[in-house]
């Protein structure tokens, strides 16, 4: 058995009924909706016309949002229905990510992930579901595919029918009958300022690029708000992390492969300033929650299958690892070597995991990059060696490192700086990458992008770095480190904002 939708779009009227029945079916609160009619038109007086998309969860058998969300807080059931359980939810929106189809909301009054369930209650009462019910044209259509005496089988199997962003791989079960085929694509309408009957709410994160495309036939003029879900927060638990992973990482590379000696900053200030970091990390990350209270959830009602969850597991054996050499710092004990080890591989899982959260994220194909994780990798280091060169020249302290931490810092730089540029210039796999990227390279965020991320934040530490190997100068040093942590700052926030700018519906 699996339950889905079909919607004729040559019946659909764009009268909203359905949107209102789910209103009142499920209380869904002012601003936030579950199912909603989407207006494009096309043409210019006299030749123009107006075609409506029925927009909601596509109940997909293979759904992302099950996958990413780290309590199984949404779940498919064994009849095909995607549900949730909103005394699960924590609020991470890592849901609203995953979803290539922007169906789903935080609820305002509980603070909780919801969408279409298919009116699961009356399904399981052999009622159809409101939105079936109420339609003036019977455009929806709702019923069990498996079926072949479904009606919803029998259009299926005999009419042609579309579904939206099949490239995804979801299996989504809404099927369209004669829909236009520029409510598939949201990145080929052009969007203005203004809506048929109201003004446009510019939505977080939405200055990322212009979606006014060049060319663009069909024109958006009636949809729903859907803000980015993930802002500077997000941004900031990238940053701390990397330097969080990276002071224990670099210091056993230098005391590993350097030669560096074990000093209080190796033995203390390093573990310290890591685990104050970690503390910052998780901090940023429970304060993102939409229900920071449940925040526990993410231990006794863990979804294994979730990054979230592998992630919370990675920076517990990093906090322990980090914990363990502090303490022996402390009561002047030797680090043993597998400690080292220990607390590098941890380091290395801390700061690279969130390229396969990022990748569970399958609304956003920026963020799908496979070079992520080596940035990620990279970022810890530069943060780990930058932080590193800061502290030990404000403190007058083991001054004799200062060439082999510059000395990791400089490549690291390097590398950073080629795979960023390696991104932007590549071809672009998708639509919605190029948007993205125009926004960095040339569009509202091109200004950060290449001043603050590229040239105070790489160009100019790697010109200082250089000159600092060749010509000892602890002021140089100095000023190469600082800009290389602002300069992670600015990438962070501006990856993130920029994954979030091609729209999804």
């Amino acid at each position: 058995m699996r339950y889905g939708f079909v919607i004729d779009q040559d019946r659909c009227i764009g009268c909203h009924a359905c949107t209102v029945a789910c209103k009142e079916e499920h209380q869904v609160p002012i601003g936030v909706f579950r199912t909603w009619v989407k207006y494009v038109e096309k043409g210019e007086f006299p030749h123009t016309s107006r075609h409506f998309g029925v927009m909601r969860c596509n109940h997909c058998d293979d759904s992302p949002c099950t996958v990413i969300c780290p309590t199984s807080s949404l779940y498919r059931r064994s009849d095909g229905i995607v549900d949730f359980d909103n005394q699960r939810c924590i609020g991470c929106k890592a849901c609203m990510q995953a979803c290539p189809y922007d169906a789903l909301y935080i609820d305002p009054n509980s603070n909780t992930a919801a969408k279409c369930n298919f009116c699961a209650h009356r399904v399981e009462k052999s009622l159809e579901p409101a939105c079936v019910i109420v339609c003036p044209t019977q455009a929806i259509l709702a019923g069990d595919l498996d079926d072949g005496g479904s009606n919803v089988s029998r259009v299926v199997a005999t009419q042609k029918v579309s579904v939206r962003k099949p490239q995804k791989g979801t299996q989504p079960k809404l099927f369209y009958v004669r829909i236009e085929g520029d409510l598939l694509e949201p990145t080929r309408l052009s969007r203005e300022d203004t809506y048929l009957w109201a003004d446009r709410r510019a939505a977080a994160g939405a200055d990322a690029t212009e979606h006014n495309l060049a060319g663009a036939l069909a024109r958006e003029v009636y949809d729903v708000p859907h803000p980015a879900p993930w802002g500077w927060k997000i941004a900031a638990y990238l940053w701390t992390k990397s330097i969080s992973a990276g002071m224990l990482l670099v210091a056993t590379i230098l005391l590993s492969f350097a030669g560096q000696s074990a000093g209080t900053l190796f033995n203390i200030v390093c573990p310290a300033i890591a685990l104050i970091a970690l503390a910052v990390t998780s901090a940023l990350l429970v304060f993102d929650l939409k229900r920071p209270d449940r925040f526990f959830y993410l231990i006794t009602k863990p979804n294994f299958r979730s990054w979230l969850v592998i992630g919370t597991y990675f920076l517990l054996g990093y906090g322990i690892s980090g914990s363990a050499w502090l303490l022996c710092g402390i009561l002047g004990i030797p680090v043993p070597a597998v400690l080292r080890w220990c607390a590098s591989a941890f380091a290395i899982a801390s700061a690279c995991y969130s390229a396969f959260l990022f990748a569970q994220a399958k609304g956003r194909d920026l963020w799908q990059s496979p070079l992520f994780l080596w940035h990620l990798l990279v970022q810890a280091l530069v943060a780990g060696s930058a932080t590193i060169l800061i502290v030990g020249i404000l403190t007058n302290t083991a001054s004799e490192i200062f060439r082999p931490v510059t000395a990791v810092l400089l490549p690291s730089l390097v590398f950073s700086l080629a795979m960023i540029l390696g991104e932007v210039a590549l071809p672009h796999v998708s639509e919605d990458v190029r948007i993205a990227t125009a926004g960095l390279i040339h569009g509202k965020l091109a200004a950060k992008f290449w001043g603050l991320s590229i040239g105070v934040g790489l160009v100019a530490p790697i010109v200082l770095s250089s000159i600092a190997l060749s010509f000892p100068s602890s002021a140089l040093e100095l000023t190469a480190a600082v800009l290389a942590l602002a300069g992670l700052w600015w990438f962070e926030e501006l990856w993130v904002k920029a994954g979030q700018a091609a729209p999804l519906s």
